[in-house]
């Protein structure tokens, strides 16, 4: 049987219900030390001094650590490398770590943070793009402006010189707190080999290593990253949080250090979704046809970039909807501003420009006189269809579907209060290198183990990709140990982000089981003196193709392949196959492949 598509339990389920799973905050360890942040109280100023002594002599406090103490880069960012891990000469944002002071116990460590005295020059704050374009106050040297994206196809003014409608509107969208359940966390040490380890709440874990060893000055060998259990992230535990300010404190200390963030510091320090302000002008016919669409995104990143570049051409990349349109202009652009930096949560500016587009449809379906199902069914995409990138979409293409899905229930819902809309979603990066690593191998005593970096935050990869490792392997899930998000034993798979684990790191294990079960046949076929081509492996067991009869079990064959030294294991890799965006036009494939979906709400009072 088939585990893909099976509904099974959760591999970890149980551990979790039976409050066995274990969260960094949960983590004890012998002569374990406690870290505090100071963190900034205004949105902008530079920083004339900072005064540690009365800190470093309250009872308890073991260290406080500045930027000075930073013995490599002081910057770090998933793409710009733009923040500092604690600020030198200048505060960007309320809740900016300035100093770190660890200590035996929490309350020595706060007492400490109200003894640490920051002098303070503010500086005339920004609070929105619109003032950011201005320019009369820079937050950054190279200006105030992130990022512009250009999405170019057609004749956009001829399309509305043919339109029958012209509707323009202006949407909206607030900065939004992904309040995870499970606030950032992570305790760090020096493990048994010397190296700087973290175990912390991460959706990265092979990024999170980079920018530790980069901070520390160390190669990447001498620090390990691990994966702890993890409430949620939704995006934004793809940032660094306590990574680096544990492993400064370890790489000075030697000694065991626990950072957990309270709930306001978690609102006041981490990454949020950006803030959107869109303008659309839509060009239609009579029938609904759309024509052209014209569309000016204007994105607050606040303080730093995080994500603001990857946010910023997704969410020009989808302004179009699921809808194919010949004449397309969308300019985006994100600025600094003194509110909290904005990054990755749940769909990378996609929702944001979902909700304007999707108004707009419902909008010019109003002004034409038409049903709102039926406009967006005359539009959608489909096989052959060309998205506003100039990429054609070849299959799998199941917008269309979505739609007759659910017109039985619109139409029979029509004396109630509904709402409809319609989304499509790139898988992985856009337009970028996107890879995934995995590893399996078979051990005589240990049985199939499967090894990979992607994180589990919730959504249930862990059980997904062992699904796809049995079916790829020919093993059953329960015979499958897992290995996950561990950097000294897991290869890299990519942030857990962007719904690309399922699809991309599903495919390099795939790739490396494919590899190993042709190994494993290839000795069942040498030990039993038999062609390759007459056996098969299925749920553990040699068999033949034709009969089904059991030859050996898997562990036979490993014990065999060990006592002769060939080891039975196998890497495999994938990276969907894409193209950069053209810098000018945006024209590109973005994407190997797409997510589509339709919604439909149904009131009744």
């Amino acid at each position: 049987m088939a585990e893909v598509g099976r509904g099974i339990e959760r591999l970890d389920a149980w551990r979790k219900v039976l409050g066995k799973a274990l969260y960094a905050a949960d983590m004890r360890l012998d002569g374990l030390l406690h870290m505090k942040v100071l963190r900034s109280d205004r949105p902008h100023a530079r920083i004339r001094s900072i005064d540690t002594s009365r800190a470093q002599g309250i009872e308890g406090v073991v260290r406080v650590f500045t930027w000075r103490d930073i013995p490599g880069k002081n910057l770090i960012g998933i793409i710009n490398k733009d923040q500092p891990v604690l600020a030198a000469e200048r505060v960007r944002y309320v809740g900016e770590p300035i100093a770190l002071v660890v200590a035996s116990t929490e309350e020595a460590a706060s007492e400490a943070l109200e003894a640490i005295r920051v002098e303070y020059e503010d500086l005339p704050p920004i609070f929105s793009p619109e003032e950011a374009e201005k320019g009369e106050v820079l937050l950054h040297e190279g200006g105030n402006l992130l990022v512009e994206r250009r999405i170019l196809k057609g004749d956009v003014e001829r399309g509305f010189e043919e339109a029958d409608l012209i509707l323009e509107r202006v949407y909206r969208t607030t900065m939004l707190e992904h309040t995870y359940l499970e606030p950032d966390a992570g305790v760090g040490w020096v493990d048994e080999e010397g190296r700087i380890t973290i175990c912390a709440s991460t959706q990265n874990p092979h990024y999170d290593l980079r920018e530790v060893a980069a901070v520390l000055g160390l190669e990447p060998s001498r620090v390990r990253v691990i994966q702890a259990e993890t409430g949620g992230g939704f995006g934004s535990k793809l940032d660094v949080t306590v990574q680096c300010h544990l492993a400064l404190a370890v790489y000075h200390l030697r000694r065991p250090v626990r950072l957990v963030y309270s709930r306001e510091e978690v609102y006041l320090a981490t990454a949020k979704r950006h803030p959107l302000t869109m303008r659309y002008r839509s060009a239609a016919r009579r029938d609904g046809r759309l024509l052209a669409v014209d569309v000016e995104i204007i994105g607050d990143t606040g303080a730093y970039a995080s994500y603001g570049l990857a946010v910023a051409t997704r969410a020009a990349v989808h302004a179009t909807g699921p809808y194919e349109v010949p004449h397309v202009r969308v300019i985006s652009r994100f600025y600094y501003t003194n509110n909290p930096f904005c990054g990755a949560m749940r769909g990378f500016g996609v929702p944001q420009i979902a909700f304007a587009h999707e108004s707009q449809m419902d909008l010019l379906a109003e002004e034409l006189g038409i049903d709102p199902l039926e406009i967006r069914r005359v539009n959608v995409l489909r096989p052959g269809s060309e998205t506003a990138t100039g990429q054609v979409l070849r299959s799998s293409v199941g917008i269309g579907r979505c739609l007759e899905e659910i017109s039985p229930y619109w139409h029979s819902s029509r004396k109630k209060g509904k709402g409809l809309g319609a989304m499509w979603y790139g898988i992985g990066n856009t337009g970028v290198k996107n890879p995934s690593r995995a590893r399996i191998a078979v051990d005589p005593d240990e049985g199939v183990i499967l090894y990979t970096g992607a994180a589990e935050i919730g959504q249930g990869s862990d059980t997904v990709l062992t699904q796809i490792a049995a079916d790829a392997l020919g093993v059953k899930v329960d015979g499958i140990r897992l290995v996950r998000a561990d950097t000294a034993w897991t290869m890299d798979a990519g942030a857990t982000s962007a719904s690309r684990q399922t699809y991309i790191s599903g495919g390099a294990i795939a790739d490396a089981c494919g590899k190993l079960r042709r190994d494993i046949l290839e000795e069942a076929s040498r030990i039993l003196e038999r062609p390759l081509e007459e056996l098969t492996l299925e749920e553990g067991l040699i068999k033949t193709l034709r009969e089904g009869e059991v030859l050996l079990s898997l562990k036979e064959v490993a014990e065999r392949a060990s006592a002769e030294g060939r080891a039975l294991v196998a890497e495999g890799f994938f990276d969907p196959q894409t193209t950069p965006l053209d810098p000018d036009t945006g024209q590109g494939v973005p994407y190997a492949t797409y997510a589509f979906a339709c919604q439909m709400a149904e009131v009744e009072v």
